[in-house]
Formats: structure tokens, C-alpha cells, sequence
């Protein structure tokens, strides 16, 4: 089902984790599966230096996070908010078209780190990014039993970790 490149980015995941004060932050739900994607970011000078992410999903989902963070890294703000998911896709070798919805996931979620970049820095936010971030807060406040499951898998529930996915709705 799955090709090698993929495989490569499920078995081996890149850049898993978290960035300590993160420049920027963002989390996504698929409406489509409920796999939830967050990335954090860290930018000097308009460029991407630092791109990480932690997904609660499936091997599609885990590979497309990996393979985004390095697609991203050195590029600039600019440059990332022109990847689609066919970008994403194409980084790996192809995905089963039942599974094209967990690029666009991993899409959102990074393009959600660099809205929170923006609006952290005073800077303009595209409109299509702000509207995608107030549809996504309701949703994922509803769910907040998958944000606890995501907690669950990557350190526990704790007060502190709970919190700090919330903070991204």
C-alpha cells in the first residue's frame, strides 16, 4: 500500500518533538479521520531555521509531518505558505489516494505555526489563514478528548502538557 519513502518517514520519523519557545506554533484536526498534527516553528530573518512537529495519526499522517520539516527548513515564510500538498506528496514518492488528506493535515497544521509567527510578530496574516484557524478552534475544543489522547501518547496527561496543546485553539 505504502511506498518505500514513505515507509522511510513512518519507520524513522524527522524532527519529532518539540521547540523550546517556539517563534511560532500550530495545530490541526482532519475533519476527514481525526488525526491531529501540531508543528512548531523557529524563524530568523524571515527564514525557517527550525521545524518540528507530533502527530496522533496514521503512517500517512506521521510521514507527511516528517517529510514537511524538511522541505521547510531554510526557506522562507514566503516560500512556505506557496507548499500545497501535491508538494508534500510528490517529497514522498506518492501516497494511496485514500490517504492524499493527511498532506493537506500536515499542510494546515504548518501553515497554522506560521499564522501564530505572524500574529506573534505584528506582521500581516493572509486572510485564508486566520478564517482556517477560526474554523479549526471550535472543532478542536469540541474534541478535547482527542487533545487528551494526543497528550496521552507523547508524555502523559499532565496539567502543563494538557494546557499547552490547548493554548494553540
Amino acid at each position: 500500500m505504502y511506498n518505500e519513502t514513505v515507509l522511510q518517514h513512518y519507520r524513522n520519523p524527522r524532527n519529532v518533538g518539540e521547540i523550546e519557545n517556539a517563534d511560532g506554533v500550530g495545530i490541526y484536526m482532519s475533519d476527514f479521520c481525526g488525526d491531529i498534527t501540531k508543528f512548531w516553528i523557529k524563524v530568523e530573518k524571515g527564514r525557517i531555521t527550525d521545524a518540528t512537529y507530533r502527530t496522533q495519526g496514521c503512517v500517512a499522517s506521521i510521514a507527511c509531518g516528517s517529510v514537511l520539516t524538511e522541505l521547510v527548513k531554510n526557506m522562507t515564510v514566503e516560500e512556505v505558505l506557496k507548499i500545497t500538498k501535491d508538494h508534500i506528496v510528490s517529497a514522498l514518492n506518492g501516497l494511496p489516494e485514500q490517504k492524499i488528506h493527511c498532506s493537506v493535515l500536515a499542510d494546515d497544521s504548518l501553515k497554522d505555526a506560521i499564522r501564530d509567527y505572524l500574529t506573534r510578530n505584528n506582521l500581516p496574516v493572509p486572510q485564508e489563514l486566520v478564517e482556517k484557524h477560526e474554523k479549526m478552534r471550535p472543532l478542536l475544543a469540541r474534541e478535547a478528548i482527542a487533545v487528551l489522547l494526543f497528550a496521552c501518547r507523547f508524555g502523559g496527561v499532565g496539567l502543563v502538557t494538557v494546557l499547552g496543546l490547548v493554548a494553540c485553539v
